[in-house]
C-alpha cells in the first residue's frame, strides 16, 4: 500500500502540461532555492538564480520599478499574486503567474515560497477543456469513451440522449447493452482492433434499435485509440453519427435513378419494330429481372384477330391471349403463351381492364410462391389494349408507390408501341390484300409457255411494298410477260401499283411494242403522284410469239432477265436498261432474241437478289447459281430459288415469274397466203375445212368456215394488197385475217333495210373471242375457239345466229 501511495507519476502527467516551478526566497529577499521545474520554465539553472535578486533573475529591466516594495511586502508576511513577464536577452518570451506566500523558519526569520505556472500553458488546457465540454455537452454526434477494457468511461449529452438516459448512466456499459449480440461483436471485435493496432476505422455501418424511432437506426460510426502524454494508449474513442436519414434519401435517390434508367431502356428497347408479339416481349425483356421477377402480356384476341371495332368490352371479361411470359425464377406460367383465356369479371384483373386502373393482388390468390402482384392494363389514348402483369416473389420487397407510378409509365409506353403495331398490321393486311387481289389468280398459263410464279410479301414487321408481276395472253398465241416494282412502301405503293397493272393491261390488248407500252407507262406513272411526292417504278415487259419463238423485251430500270438455254450456263440478258417510269422524257430501247424450244425466261424483283448482307451482284451470283442446280420442274426450280437465297428473312417483298418454252409444232400451224380477189373467200373456206379436219376438229369447221368467210371477205371490202390466213391450234383455235390496211375494224350495229354491215356481229356471237390489232405492215383481225372437250360448250348454231343478226 505504501508503495502505491508513493509511487511517482508517469511521464506525460497534467503537471508536465501545466508546467509548475516552485522557488523561494531567503529572509534577506534573495533566492534560496530553485527547482528544478523552474530552471526548464525560467531558463535559468540553479547556480544562476540561488542567491540572486530575484528583481534581476525574473522581471525585465523596463519593469523592475516599484517591484523591490513589493518583495519588502512580502517579507513582512504579505501575500501576492501577480503576472510576471519573463526572457532572456531582454526579450520577453512568456509570461508567469506566481503565488508568493510567506515563510518562517527557525528564530522568527521570515521567507517566502513561490509557485510559478505559465499562463500560455493555462491558456491552452482551459482551450482543451472547453473543445471537450463542447464534445461532450453540444455537439450533434454521438462520441463514446471507451477505457482499455472496452467499457465506457464517458459520453456525450447527443449518444445519451437518443437512448433517453443521463450521461453518468451509461458509465461502465458495454456495446452489447446497446446492439443486437451480431452487431454487438463486430464493433466489439472492430474495437479491439484499433486498440491493438493503433488503425482508426472509419465509416462502419452499424444497425441498433432507438427509443425514439420504432424502427432500427442506421449510424456510421469512426473508431480510433486514445492516449496519453507519454504516447501510452488509454482507451478507444468512438464518434457515431446518425445516417439514417441520409441513407433513406440516398436509398430513394438510389431508386429514382434506377426507375430513370429503366424507363430509358424502356424508351429505346420497346417497339423497335412492328410486330405485337415482339413488341410484348421487348416489354418483358426490360422489365425482368429489373423490375419484377415475373411478367406477362395478355392482349385482346379482338386485336390480334385485326377486328376493326374496340379490342374488348366494358366488363373487362373479353377472351385475351396470352402473348408473352417471361420469369427469373419459374419458367413455366400458369397460363400458357399461345393459349386464350377470360377473367371473371369480380377479379381484379377484370376490374383493371374495366376500369384502366392499376390493380394490386394479394400474394397468393393464383401462384403460391407470388408475393404480390401489379396488373396494369395497356391505355392506348383511351383504348385498352390488354393487361400486363408484373409479379414479385416471396423474398422480394413489395411494390411501392414509386413502383406502382413507374409499371404505369412503363406500360403506357409498350400500349402505345402496341396500338401502332395493331394499326400498322391492320394497314399491311389491307395492303397485303389489295397486293394480291392484284397478281395473277392460280397458276397463270400461255400459249407456247409453261409458267411457274411466286409472290412472298415481307413480313409484318415492314411495309408491303408495290412488287407485281403479271401474264397476259395476246392475240395469235403470243403472251406478254410483266415484272415491276414500285419504289417505297405502303398501301400507296400497293395502289399505285395496282394502277400500273392496270394500265399495262390495257396497253398490252392494244398490241403496242414493248418500248410503246414503257413510253405510255412513264407518262401514266408520272401522274400518279402530287407535288409531295413523286411515284416511281421499275418494270421489265417482254413478248414472246409461241410460233417463232421470238421474244421483244423492253427495261425501264428494272434488273435484267436470265436466261437458262439447255446445256448452257444461266446467262443475263443485254437489256438496254432505260430510266425507271415515272421519270419522264426518256425514251425506251427493246432487244428480240429468239429462245430455243426449252429454254427458261426468270423475271424477277429486287427482293430476290438484294439484301443488306451482301451486295447485288453477290445476289445475282447466287441466283445464276441457284438456277444452274435447279431441277427440271418449274414448281420445283421456283422453291430450290427461294430456298438457295435464303428469301424468307423478309426484308423485301419478293416476286419471280419463271417460263419455259414449249414450242408450238409445226403441224399445229396453218400458213396461206390469199390473192385480194372475190375467189380466195371460197378458198380460205376450203383451206379452213381441210385443216380443221386433219386436227380432228370435225365439230368446229362449220362455226370456223362461216367467221373465217366474214373476215376475208371484210379484207376484201376494207383492206388493202395481200391477204393472209392463219390458223393456230394449241389450247384454243386461233384464226388470224392480215392484210395491208391500217383502218381498224369496227363493230357497229345495221339497220334492217341494210344488205351488210353484220360479219363482226356474226364474229362477236359464234367465238370465244375477237379482236384486231396493227401489225407493221397493217393489220391483223382475229377470232378464237374453245377446243371441244369436258366442260367446253359447243360453239353457237350458225344458222340461230345469222337469224339473230337481223
Amino acid at each position: 500500500m505504501t508503495e502505491q501511495l508513493w509511487q511517482s507519476s508517469l511521464p506525460g502527467s497534467i503537471y508536465d502540461h501545466v508546467q509548475v516551478a516552485s522557488f523561494s526566497l531567503g529572509p534577506d529577499g534573495r533566492i534560496e532555492q530553485w527547482s528544478d521545474r523552474a530552471a526548464e520554465l525560467f531558463g535559468i539553472t540553479a547556480d544562476q538564480a540561488v542567491g540572486d535578486d530575484p528583481l534581476q533573475v525574473l522581471i525585465p529591466r523596463q519593469i523592475r520599478d516599484g517591484a523591490a516594495d513589493t518583495i519588502a511586502g512580502i517579507l513582512d508576511g504579505h501575500e501576492w499574486t501577480g503576472l510576471v513577464p519573463f526572457g532572456r536577452s531582454g526579450r520577453t518570451e512568456g509570461i508567469a503567474e506566481i503565488y508568493v506566500m510567506p515563510t518562517r523558519a527557525g528564530g522568527g526569520r521570515r521567507g517566502a515560497v513561490c509557485v510559478a505556472v505559465d499562463v500560455y500553458a493555462l491558456r491552452r488546457i482551459e482551450t482543451d477543456l472547453a473543445a471537450s465540454q463542447a464534445v461532450f455537452g453540444q455537439s450533434p454526434m454521438g462520441f463514446l469513451l471507451f477505457g482499455t477494457d472496452l467499457r465506457l468511461i464517458r459520453v456525450n449529452e447527443r449518444f445519451a440522449s437518443a437512448f433517453g438516459l443521463p450521461p453518468d448512466t451509461h458509465v461502465g456499459r458495454t456495446a452489447q447493452d446497446y446492439l443486437p449480440r451480431a452487431e454487438a461483436e463486430r464493433f466489439t471485435a472492430a474495437c479491439r482492433q484499433v486498440l491493438e493496432s493503433g488503425d482508426p476505422v472509419t465509416d462502419m455501418q452499424i444497425l441498433g434499435p432507438s427509443p425514439e424511432e420504432p424502427q432500427r437506426l442506421r449510424w456510421a460510426v469512426s473508431i480510433y485509440r486514445v492516449h496519453n502524454g507519454s504516447g501510452h494508449p488509454m482507451g478507444v474513442a468512438a464518434i457515431a453519427t446518425d445516417v439514417t436519414g441520409r441513407r433513406r434519401a440516398e436509398s430513394e435517390a438510389a431508386s429514382a435513378r434506377r426507375g430513370l434508367a429503366l424507363l430509358n431502356e424502356a424508351g429505346a428497347r420497346i417497339g423497335s419494330t412492328l410486330d405485337l408479339e415482339t413488341t410484348a416481349r421487348e416489354l418483358l425483356d426490360v422489365t425482368v429481372p429489373q423490375f419484377c421477377d415475373m411478367a406477362c402480356v395478355d392482349l385482346y384476341q379482338s386485336l390480334l384477330d385485326g377486328d376493326e371495332g374496340r379490342p374488348g368490352t366494358g366488363d373487362g371479361s373479353a377472351e385475351l391471349r396470352r402473348v408473352a411470359f417471361a420469369s427469373a425464377v419459374s419458367d413455366t406460367p400458369v397460363t400458357a403463351v399461345g393459349s386464350s383465356h377470360r377473367f371473371t369479371f369480380h377479379s381484379p384483373y377484370a376490374s383493371a381492364l374495366r376500369t384502366g386502373q392499376v390493380q394490386v393482388v394479394a400474394a397468393g390468390e393464383e401462384d403460391a410462391h407470388v408475393r404480390t402482384t401489379l396488373a396494369v392494363p395497356l391505355v392506348a389514348g383511351d383504348t385498352v389494349v390488354g393487361l400486363v402483369q408484373f409479379s414479385r416473389t416471396k423474398g422480394s420487397e413489395d411494390f411501392g408507390e414509386r413502383d406502382t407510378a413507374l409499371a404505369v409509365q412503363i406500360a403506357a409506353r409498350a400500349a402505345v408501341c402496341i396500338d401502332n403495331a395493331r394499326l400498322y398490321r391492320r394497314e399491311h393486311s389491307r395492303a397485303l390484300i389489295l397486293q394480291r387481289s392484284l397478281l395473277p389468280p392460280g397458276d397463270p398459263e400461255a400459249a407456247g409457255l409453261d409458267i411457274a410464279c411466286r409472290y412472298l410479301p415481307g413480313n409484318t414487321a415492314t411495309e408491303v411494298g408495290g412488287d407485281w408481276f403479271d401474264v397476259i395472253e395476246l392475240p395469235g398465241h403470243r403472251t406478254a410477260l410483266v415484272v415491276g416494282d414500285v419504289m417505297g412502301r405502303g398501301l400507296r405503293a400497293a395502289v399505285a401499283m395496282g394502277e400500273l397493272r392496270t394500265a399495262v393491261r390495257t396497253l398490252a390488248l392494244l398490241d403496242l411494242e414493248p418500248a410503246d407500252v414503257l413510253t405510255a407507262l412513264d407518262e401514266i406513272a408520272s401522274g400518279l403522284g402530287d407535288m409531295s411526292e413523286v411515284y416511281m417504278a421499275t418494270c421489265v415487259y417482254a413478248v414472246y410469239d409461241a410460233v417463232t419463238r421470238r421474244c421483244m423485251i423492253a427495261n425501264a430500270g428494272h434488273l435484267p432477265p436470265m436466261v437458262v438455254e439447255p446445256g448452257e450456263p444461266p446467262l443475263l440478258l443485254e437489256v438496254p436498261s432505260g430510266m425507271p417510269l415515272g421519270v419522264g422524257g426518256e425514251p425506251f430501247e427493246e432487244v428480240e432474241v429468239e429462245l430455243p424450244d426449252g429454254a427458261m425466261l426468270a423475271l424477277y424483283t429486287d427482293g430476290l437478289v438484294e439484301s443488306r448482307d451482301h451486295p447485288l451482284d453477290e445476289g445475282l451470283e447466287a441466283f445464276r447459281k441457284a438456277l444452274t442446280g435447279a431441277p427440271r420442274a418449274l414448281e420445283d426450280v421456283c422453291d430450290h430459288v427461294l430456298d438457295t437465297l435464303h428469301t424468307r428473312h423478309g426484308e423485301d417483298d419478293v416476286a419471280m415469274l419463271l417460263a419455259r418454252v414449249r414450242a408450238l409444232p409445226a403441224d399445229s400451224v396453218g400458213d396461206w397466203k390469199l390473192d385480194a380477189e372475190p375467189k380466195s373467200v371460197a378458198r380460205a373456206r376450203e383451206l379452213a375445212r381441210a385443216q380443221l379436219l386433219a386436227w380432228g376438229l370435225d365439230g368446229l369447221v362449220d362455226t370456223s368456215e362461216l367467221l373465217v368467210s366474214e373476215l376475208v371477205t371484210n379484207a376484201l371490202r376494207h383492206g388493202e394488197g395481200e391477204i393472209r390466213l392463219r390458223l393456230l391450234l394449241d389450247r384454243t383455235l386461233v384464226c388470224e385475217v392480215w392484210d395491208a390496211a391500217l383502218r381498224q375494224p369496227r363493230r357497229r350495229r345495221a339497220r334492217d333495210t341494210d344488205e351488210g354491215g353484220r360479219g363482226l356481229q356474226l364474229v362477236s356471237l359464234l367465238s370465244s373471242s375477237w379482236g384486231s390489232r396493227r401489225t407493221p405492215q397493217g393489220k391483223t383481225v382475229w377470232f378464237e375457239l374453245a377446243l371441244p372437250g369436258e366442260g367446253v360448250a359447243p360453239p353457237g348454231d350458225a344458222v340461230e345466229a345469222l337469224l339473230s343478226v337481223f
